[in-house]
């Protein structure tokens, strides 16, 4: 089954990018993410951290 995948998408033009791309948003995403922990106030933290905590 892999070979078959594998053997019709070399026969794509351009298909090359796509892992590439993939790549790039994965690595964006997470530079995004680490820069908002580091930087999101202490206040925000502790008042979504006692969220699940809270009765109704």
């Amino acid at each position: 089954m892999l070979k078959f995948i594998k053997g019709h998408m070399e026969s794509i033009d351009g298909i090359a990018i796509y892992p590439m791309i993939s790549l790039l948003i994965f690595f964006v995403f997470f530079v995004v993410l680490f820069l908002w922990v580091f930087t999101a106030s202490k206040e925000h933290i502790k008042k979504v951290s006692k969220i699940p905590l809270e009765e109704d």
